[in-house]
């Protein structure tokens, strides 16, 4: 052999046999002789104790499952037992963080490229305790020395594929939030299919995108408190979360009740690493919709008891922010059905929610608790604070329009059939709700009524203190003979009503908003009809009483009614306010006061022809909403004309009215010479009774 040749050959066995000396000594090597160095280290980086407490070993396997040649070469096999993390220094527990064992191997030949390749960590014996102060400081949060901010960054990458886990204990502890939750996790007896949780139909989704969903292999339970409400509730999850492949789906299911809030929801988890999506089967339930807000930050309107099954989805990472949407959900709201799509995306500079909703039969007490309108018990029940005095009639809970500028919306609404007694004909109900940093508008609101609409516009800016609102209604084509369907006179009625009103003001309530109000309301009805009947259908005791008085027990055509009111700061005047029938003309004159609550009219009727009225005194209505007492004044009435006060005050109202009339199934409308009359300045020609 030459001398070159032997020198190679010395060269490659010396190198042969380091290599076996190296392997020797590696396999052989006791680690626990490291583990003082190693826990000084890692306690400086992280400023706070850190401890292996147990054995530390490797071990050398070949990893059969890799394939090809790369399961020919041995992989080392990490084990450390009894790990403790303690807490920062302003931290009133010692202890972080323990785990009973700690198991991950890591790929060698990575290393050859700087990169830290560990497939899978196993945790066993898990028990963690986050805990966040009012300052905002975090036991999740260390402080690591500041490095030269001009040297380059690290070229090692760490590369973690999945976490395996076992029984364990997680706590948490937020004083910003007001939050102290503790999840106990445990061990299935036995795996559950996926499929066996969220149905056939979902499993076979999850399949149909190329991915297969594991096992449910774990149980937990929650207790505590979240957002200083009582928490419960229980769930399961699956055994390996996936951090590499995004598209393994992570199986969640949880069951949970928050005071009086109920989630409970099925699917699975992807890309957990990035906290990237969410695909689950979300059904709600509660007593309000609106305690939603300090749940979610979700502002919705109160409601009566609500509860809703659809399909949550939710991706975190969108450009314009995270994204939820909550698709083709079925329910209830009180006793009114409810389906659609919502959408609520975490944008700047607010949150927006926009979608579609849709009630087949919607029931007319259902909408009470939007603007405050339900009893006290009922206000009770979906956790309303406010109580209405007895004896007020108009609203007196308060918008919360402090929460109006958490978010924006943009939503329809379509109540497609409105289920109410036969005496109210409501039959449909649209309205778009638009809210926009804090003022909330309803454009259009419209009701179908009797045949005919009624559209309002409203706004209500919430960005004033106190509210400020506005009210342009107009009633269109009311049908008289549907109005009062159950009137049998009204069957052969074709009048109909219609009116405006324009009315501004402010208040955080509708007794406070219509307390303050400003504006004005007109309203036409001819060819109707009326009786005690009428009056009881329409629930109007008071009214009731003066018919009688009026007319006794007949019933008694109307031929026009015409009412034009002027409001200023809550007050309601009557500016022009007759009934034009067949027997007597009745002029009505007062005022009704919102803020106070208070009815002041006068009614003085006219006889027609010679069919002669016993009244011979005006009459009245006064006293609070609630319960107005009528009779007769203690004074005669005054001659013809007695309710024209200044005749000449009639003529502008009346010129207004004029612009309601229409004309009803090709009749003349007999407003017109009633209101020609009075807008020329005459009084309408009546003959005097005896």
């Amino acid at each position: 052999m030459t001398r070159p040749r032997k020198i190679v050959a010395w060269t490659l066995g010396s190198l042969l046999v380091l290599l076996v000396i190296l392997v020797v000594v590696i396999a052989t090597f006791d680690w626990n002789r490291i583990k003082p160095t190693l826990n000084e280290k890692v306690s400086e980086a992280l400023h706070r104790p850190f401890a292996i407490n147990g054995d530390l070993a490797v071990h050398w396997q070949r990893e059969t499952d890799e394939g090809g040649w790369r399961a020919w070469v041995p992989w080392p096999r990490f084990v450390a037992q009894d790990i403790t993390l303690g807490n920062p220094d302003w931290s009133q527990k010692p202890q972080m963080a323990s785990l009973q064992k700690v198991e991950f191997r890591l790929s060698p030949l990575p290393l050859l490229a700087q990169r830290v390749v560990i497939p899978r960590i196993d945790l066993t014996g898990p028990d963690v305790a986050l805990q966040r102060l009012a300052d905002g400081r975090a036991n999740w949060t260390f402080q690591f020395d500041e490095k030269d901010p001009d040297a380059e960054p690290s070229k090692w990458v760490m590369d973690i594929g999945a976490i395996g886990f076992d029984k364990g204990v997680v706590a948490f502890d937020d004083q910003t939030l007001k939050t102290s939750v503790k999840v106990l996790i445990d061990p299935l007896g036995k795996p559950i299919p996926f499929s066996d949780i969220v149905g056939s139909g979902a499993a076979k989704k999850v399949a149909d995108q190329g991915a297969s969903a594991q096992d449910y292999a774990f149980g937990f339970k929650v207790d505590g408190r979240y957002k200083g409400l009582p928490l419960s509730g229980s769930g399961k999850i699956g055994g390996l979360l996936a951090l590499q492949d995004a598209s393994r789906p992570f199986p969640v299911q949880v069951d949970v009740r928050i005071a009086d809030t109920r989630a409970a929801v099925a699917g699975t988890l992807t890309d957990p690493r990035n906290l990237g999506a969410l695909d689950l089967r979300l059904r709600l339930s509660g007593s309000s919709l609106g305690n939603l807000y300090p749940l979610t930050g979700v502002t919705l309107p109160d409601s009566p008891a609500y509860e809703t099954d659809g399909h949550l989805l939710v991706k975190l990472h969108e450009p314009s922010g995270a994204s939820f949407r909550y698709e083709g959900f079925n329910g209830k709201i009180g006793n009114s059905d409810i389906h659609g799509d919502l959408g609520f995306v975490a944008s700047q500079p607010r949150p927006k929610l926009s979608g579609a909703l849709v009630s087949n039969q919607l029931l007319f007490a259902d909408l009470k608790p939007l603007i405050g309108a339900d009893s006290n018990a009922e206000q009770k029940a979906r956790g309303g604070a406010s109580k209405q005095p007895a004896g007020k009639v108009l609203p007196v809970e308060e918008f919360k329009t402090d929460r109006w500028r958490a978010m924006d919306a943009d939503v329809e609404f379509t109540g497609r059939k409105i289920v109410h007694s036969e005496e109210l004909p409501f039959t449909d109900l649209y309205t778009h709700v638009v809210l926009d940093d804090g003022n909330l508008r309803l454009e259009p609101l419209r009701f179908g009524v009797a045949g005919g609409k009624l559209d309002a516009q409203i706004s209500l800016n919430g960005r004033t203190t106190p509210l400020q609102g506005r009210a342009k209604l107009t009633a269109r084509g009311f049908q008289l003979k549907q109005l009062f369907p159950t009137f049998e006179p009204m069957r052969t009625s074709f009048g109909q009503l219609n009116g405006d009103a324009d009315i501004a003001g402010t208040g955080n309530s509708i007794a406070a908003l219509l307390g303050s109000a400003d504006g004005n309301l007109k309203m036409l009805v001819n060819d109707g009809a009326v009786s005690r009947d009428l009056m009881e259908i329409a629930g109007l005791n008071v009214g009731n009483y003066l018919v009688g008085k009026i007319f006794g027990d007949k019933e008694v055509d109307i031929n026009c009614a015409a009412a034009s009111l002027g409001i200023k700061n809550g007050l309601a005047s009557t500016d022009l306010f007759v009934f034009d029938t067949e027997n007597a003309i009745i002029y009505i004159d007062g005022t009704v006061n919102f803020k106070q609550e208070q009815l002041d009219l006068k009614i003085s009727p006219e006889s027609k022809g010679f069919r002669l009225l016993s009244l011979r005194s005006p009459l009245y209505v006064r006293g609070p909403f609630a319960k107005p007492n009528a009779g007769v004044q203690a004074v005669p009435l005054l001659l013809r004309g007695a309710g024209m006060v200044a005749l000449g005050a009639t003529i502008g109202p009346a010129a207004g009215l004029l612009a309601l009339v229409a004309p009803s199934g090709g009749e003349p409308n007999q407003c017109t010479p009633l209101l020609e009359q009075m807008k020329s300045g005459k009084a309408p020609k009546t003959v005097p009774g005896s």
